[in-house]
């Protein structure tokens, strides 16, 4: 069959983006594993962190479902929200969209370029939930708020929290960033372990002003990623619990793929959303030949190379710069 991807990322966290909203795709589950697993090879396939797929939704604009490079499905996904809505918002004609997710309908919508050139986009991030159940987080009691976790040869603290994708989140020293502990940990906390037996995203966040932060993430079913989007948002809460930056103010958040804005919002009711505010950079647009009887296999039908990539290397370049001045990774 032929099948339109675009390949897209935020934040430099790429994905392939395919709408299956029309088509006679007609996938089944196993189908968009073996799909993502085959084209987000980056070895044998055009490479990628995950694919998200755009569907019908019978209550928002659209739906979407986010599958990982390795085909685990993620319940949320904060770059990949601001592709899918870029996508869907274009489509239909709106600026302003709803979004069905696994466990969320969510806001999405258009915003004043980030950088010159670079379509920006507005994305609810939420439920917050600090109840360690939902993550799962197993023997640490119901919340886990700057604290050591017993088990990990660290002793280091961390607060715990799901967005709703589970996150492991420190607040570190900028050397801290040149060692292996972050690799060690997420590594054994992503494998076989009986603290987060699901897996969870870990994130290492440097304050480099006020109002300024870096986060590295290794992403639950990726590894570590250029940035992932609900660690950002997550991140940025945890900096506010702490006394590092305001509730309701704009953090700029730097990673290794650039940099997002988030707030932290708190409801009257004392619940938290984050609004994450980003690119959403299309690359390419692509057809491919896939059968699913030969899943491992697919061949271009045709591609186009866009140049919005251009515009964003300039942000890019500009938040590297001042990464490695105030981090010196």
């Amino acid at each position: 069959m032929k099948i339109d991807v675009t390949k897209c990322h935020g934040s430099g966290n790429d994905f392939l983006l395919l709408d299956e909203v029309g088509k006679a795709y007609d996938f089944t589950d196993e189908d968009r594993r073996a799909l993502t697993l085959t084209l987000c090879n980056r070895e044998t396939g055009p490479g990628a962190d995950g694919i998200l797929f755009v569907l019908e939704s019978d209550r928002c604009d659209a739906m979407m479902r986010v599958f990982n490079s390795d085909g685990s499905e993620a319940s949320m996904c904060g770059n990949g929200l601001r592709c899918v809505g870029r996508y869907v918002c274009e489509k239909i004609g709106k600026d302003d969209i709803m979004v069905e997710t696994l466990k969320a309908d969510l806001h999405v919508s258009k915003e004043e370029d980030l950088y010159d050139g670079i379509p920006t986009y507005n994305v609810e991030i939420s439920p917050v939930l600090f109840d360690l159940s939902s993550l799962p987080m197993n023997g640490h009691g119901e919340k886990l708020i700057d604290e050591k976790v017993e088990g990990l040869p660290t002793e280091r603290a961390f607060t715990a929290l799901a967005v709703p994708n589970p996150h492991l989140i420190a607040v570190v020293d900028r050397d801290v960033l040149s060692g292996d502990e972050q690799k060690n940990i997420s590594e054994y906390l992503n494998g076989s372990n009986p603290i987060c037996p699901d897996g969870v995203n870990v994130s290492y966040v440097t304050i480099m002003d006020k109002g300024a932060i870096f986060v590295r993430t290794y992403e639950r079913g990726v590894g570590f990623t250029n940035a992932c989007g609900t660690a950002m948002s997550a991140s940025t809460l945890v900096t506010c619990l702490l006394g590092y930056n305001e509730k309701g103010v704009a953090v700029d958040v730097y990673n290794p793929g650039g940099k997002v804005r988030v707030v932290v919002n708190e409801r009257t009711d004392g619940s938290y959303f984050m609004e994450l505010i980003g690119n959403a950079t299309y690359v390419y647009q692509a057809t491919i030949q896939w059968d699913p009887a030969f899943p491992n296999r697919y061949d271009w039908e045709a591609k186009k190379e866009l140049d919005e990539h251009v515009a964003y290397r300039q942000l890019e370049e500009h938040a590297a710069s001042l990464v490695k001045e105030k981090v010196f990774l």
